[in-house]
């Protein structure tokens, strides 16, 4: 009996001293989240006149949910790039219009988001909007989804022009029925902007900005667009006429990852 009381007592000794370095050992810190350089600033600190809707904080876009990394609906840029908007914004006031932002600074975890969803040949819940002319197994070859975007340098923007007063935009419902993004202004998910020929984020050739069979009302919008923008350095990307990029870039040859969120460029 008494080995086995000594034995016992030994066990629970060792018992207490593993708890006592357990208690002792550091606590893993909680990986900070990284924040903006001090280049980058909210739109709206420079030029509150901008309308923004940020879609990527919604389930309103091409893959039906929230994007990971948009945390709110700030449009983060780097300043020049918010600077040459201001301008642009104050030469459309004159003439009764907005800029209008959908999407700004975007985080590297919102790239893989797309990446991973564009793999899950699965999920088309929002073709018949986004991409109802395009088979999911081509977005990768047709380069409407790609491993790396100009976004997350901070000096690309997609945006639009609202006519003034600007009207409401009605709430996106999940699951309430689509309509095709380049079907008539009509008929497509209400948006508060001028006609641009197809909605945001269309995947079709109807999105190219010069595409010949857009023409009158559509395409003098679009050209009213980039002759406001080209003046002070912004650059279309053909394939979209939504998307714009100052040149030169503050970051041409980095891709950030912090959230899009007001933290992230408190104090900037």
């Amino acid at each position: 009996m008494t080995g086995i009381v000594h034995v016992l007592r030994a066990l629970a000794a060792a018992g207490a001293a593993l708890l006592a370095v357990t208690a002792s050992a550091p606590v893993a810190a909680a990986r900070p989240e990284p924040k903006a350089p001090p280049e980058f600033v909210d739109l709206r600190s420079v030029d509150p006149t901008i309308i923004t809707e940020m879609r990527y904080t919604t389930a309103h876009n091409f893959m039906g949910e929230p994007v990971d990394g948009y945390r709110q609906p700030v449009c983060i840029l780097t300043r020049p790039v918010a600077r040459a908007l201001r301008t642009a914004q104050q030469s459309l006031l004159r003439q009764g219009y907005s800029l209008k932002v959908y999407d700004c600074y975007r985080p590297q975890r919102a790239v893989d988001h797309f990446v991973r969803w564009a793999k899950d040949l699965d999920d088309q819940a929002m073709k018949d909007e986004f991409y109802p002319e395009v088979g999911k197994a081509r977005l990768f070859e047709d380069g409407y989804i790609a491993e790396k975007s100009g976004h997350s340098r901070g000096s690309t923007v997609d945006l639009t022009l609202v006519k003034l007063p600007a009207r409401p935009t009605g709430p996106y419902e999940p699951g309430e029925e689509l309509t095709a993004c380049y079907a008539p202004e009509a008929e497509r998910f209400p948006d508060n902007s001028v006609d641009m020929g197809t909605g945001y984020d269309c995947f079709d050739t109807l999105s190219h900005t010069d595409d010949p069979r857009v023409r009158g009302e559509q395409r003098a919008n679009r050209q009213f667009l980039k002759a406001t923008l080209a003046g002070l350095g912004f650059v279309n990307l053909a394939e979209e006429w939504w998307h714009y990029t100052y040149r030169p870039e503050v970051f041409p040859d980095t891709y950030f990852d912090f959230p899009v969120a007001r933290r992230s460029v408190a104090g900037h």
